[in-house]
């Protein structure tokens, strides 16, 4: 029986792919590169296509014994995603529906899915807690929440099981400094200011300082992607195991700024940069900080590589010795 991961030449998904592997999993990903990386796959079958060929989809089913999926092929730029709408709802929702369609003819019954702490929008309260509200302010968030209720009607309707894991900022590199976050373009805050420390960049841009936060900066929840490749793994053994749908926060419960990153990285990298006060980028919340306290009870999950310099020591070690990524963008 294999674990069909999509978009599992991807940043966090080929670290899942990888977790996979290592506990002895037969692992079957379908990615069509156009954000993902054949060099990031450290093993399994790889299908290139997307989601919406149809075709490919019961190909795959047909060709493997398929016991559940981790599904996080999707459009994820923010920015993007406020300019070519269309775009996010035909790839992320529609890619979305095709899947679960051929899940439903193979009569495979649980789906792990790569959710966003974007669901929830501007909070009411932090940390969040899955049950607040969620009242997205981009349209890549909406997608998504739009991609979780399509999950809830299927389980009650088809008996899909389902899991969304919402998690806030991936961050880090895998410990064996084979795969890490190489994405084109990039819109990630650490590798982005990594690649300024590395000359790559004239300068780190900080979007507004006048937010209600300690220094006037966004403040996030980073966490390191091995933790949430371990989380995806728990999950699918929750669902294997015969938990019912569920939702869950990832994240280590603790905020930093945007300044307390750049100030972070400095430290950690011995190199100094420019900072450049840049204006905010709509749909951007103040704070995002999660409440994993449902992870932690219900899946027995716990990070373990939860300190910023952790996270952003594994990062640098990836850019410095592949200074161009994976080398095929």
């Amino acid at each position: 029986m294999a674990i069909l991961v999509t978009g599992g030449a991807g940043y966090i998904g080929s670290h899942t792919v990888a977790e996979l592997l290592d506990k002895g999993k037969e692992v079957v990903v379908i990615d069509n590169l156009q954000s993902g990386h054949r060099g990031a796959l450290l093993g399994g079958k790889l299908y290139e296509g997307d989601l919406r060929d149809k075709e490919l989809l019961a190909k795959l089913f047909a060709e493997n014994e398929i016991e559940a999926v981790i599904h996080f092929a999707a459009n994820s730029l923010v920015g993007e995603s406020m300019q070519n709408p269309v775009k996010y709802y035909d790839n992320n929702v529609y890619g979305t529906l095709c899947l679960l369609e051929a899940m439903d003819a193979a009569n495979v019954r649980k789906i792990v899915f790569s959710s966003t702490a974007a669901t929830y929008g501007e909070p009411d309260k932090v940390p969040i807690e899955e049950t607040d509200p969620t009242h997205p302010t981009n349209v890549y968030g909406e997608t998504k929440l739009t991609m979780e209720r399509m999950m809830a009607w299927f389980d009650q309707v088809l008996g899909i099981k389902y899991v969304a894991l919402r998690y806030f900022n991936a961050a880090g590199a895998h410990e064996s400094g084979k795969i890490g976050e190489d994405h084109n373009p990039e819109s990630h805050l650490i590798p982005l200011i990594l690649q300024t420390a590395l000359g790559q960049r004239d300068s780190i841009k900080v979007f507004g300082d006048d937010y209600n936060t300690p220094d006037g900066t966004c403040v996030r929840d980073y966490i390191h992607v091995g933790d949430l490749a371990d989380a995806h793994l728990r999950a699918v053994e929750y669902l294997i195991g015969g938990g019912d749908s569920n939702v869950f926060n990832l994240g280590n419960g603790q905020g930093f700024s945007v300044k307390e990153v750049i100030a972070k990285v400095k430290e950690v990298t011995g190199r100094d940069f420019p900072v450049v006060l840049s204006p905010r980028r709509e749909g951007d919340p103040a704070v995002l900080i999660a409440s994993s306290d449902k992870a932690r009870t219900v899946l027995g999950w716990q990070p373990t590589r939860n300190k910023l310099d952790d996270i952003i020591r594994s990062a640098w070690e990836w850019h410095l010795h592949h200074p161009d990524g994976y080398g095929d963008n």
